[in-house]
């Protein structure tokens, strides 16, 4: 990616959310100003910035679209945003405000660890509030030996011992009804969860913040 500002980001993923809602649509000039809570004259600005970086195709007096390049950047910015949602959401339990902390963290997230974070959530297409998280771009690997991967997102046929447990008190009682603990060792197979050699039964939301180490 192009070595951008946090405000450039920040209006190329205004106007990818716009474009996304109406696909068809020149993103005005005003409606990008109040969106950012900026004036018209600033977005005005940022529009001919972006527009000389061919990130943006400038119409002017009616507003802007996204370019190729400009799209493909804009998604992975939004895909990063829905990441950490899900890590700070789903994995770490997190109560605070979510959409504030995503927006602020998205823009110090680097292509590779991007990458490792997608791929340890399992490559998801949603947000926990059903918001779409964009595919432009994504390199999908294989899930390989060595990796700290929630339970809910092992595949079939893996076997993984479990590292590091993020639940609350209340939580970890109910998984010690199931003997499962810290290095215990578990297979994920078609009709369930195996640990140490007995089917348990967990929610997702707990499987969610359980975190295991892939083995061969």
């Amino acid at each position: 990616m192009l070595d951008l500002s946090e405000f450039e980001e920040m209006y190329l993923k205004k106007i990818f959310e716009i474009y996304d809602r109406e696909p068809s649509t020149i993103v005005k000039t005003s409606q990008l100003a109040e969106s950012m809570s900026v004036s018209n004259a600033s977005t005005t600005e940022m529009i001919q910035r972006l527009s000389e970086r061919d990130l943006l195709t400038y119409v002017p007096y009616k507003g802007c679209r996204l370019t190729p390049e400009g799209f493909n950047i804009a998604a992975r910015i939004k895909r990063r945003e829905g990441l950490l949602k899900i890590l700070l959401i789903d994995v770490i339990g997190y109560k605070g405000d979510v959409e504030a902390v995503s927006c602020k963290m998205e823009h110090g997230i680097t292509p590779g660890l991007e990458e490792a974070l997608d791929r340890m959530l399992g490559y998801p297409d949603k947000t926990p509030d059903g918001i779409k998280i964009p595919s432009v771009k994504r390199a999908v690997e294989p899930i390989s030996s060595g990796l700290l991967l929630p339970l809910y997102n092992l595949p079939f046929g893996t076997t993984a011992t479990i590292e590091i447990i993020a639940l609350n008190p209340t939580e970890i009682k109910t998984l010690d009804l199931t003997g499962l603990g810290i290095g215990s060792k578990i297979k994920i197979n078609q009709d369930g969860i195996y640990c140490n050699g007995n089917r348990i039964s967990i929610s997702e939301s707990i499987m969610k913040r359980i975190l295991s180490r892939t083995e061969n």
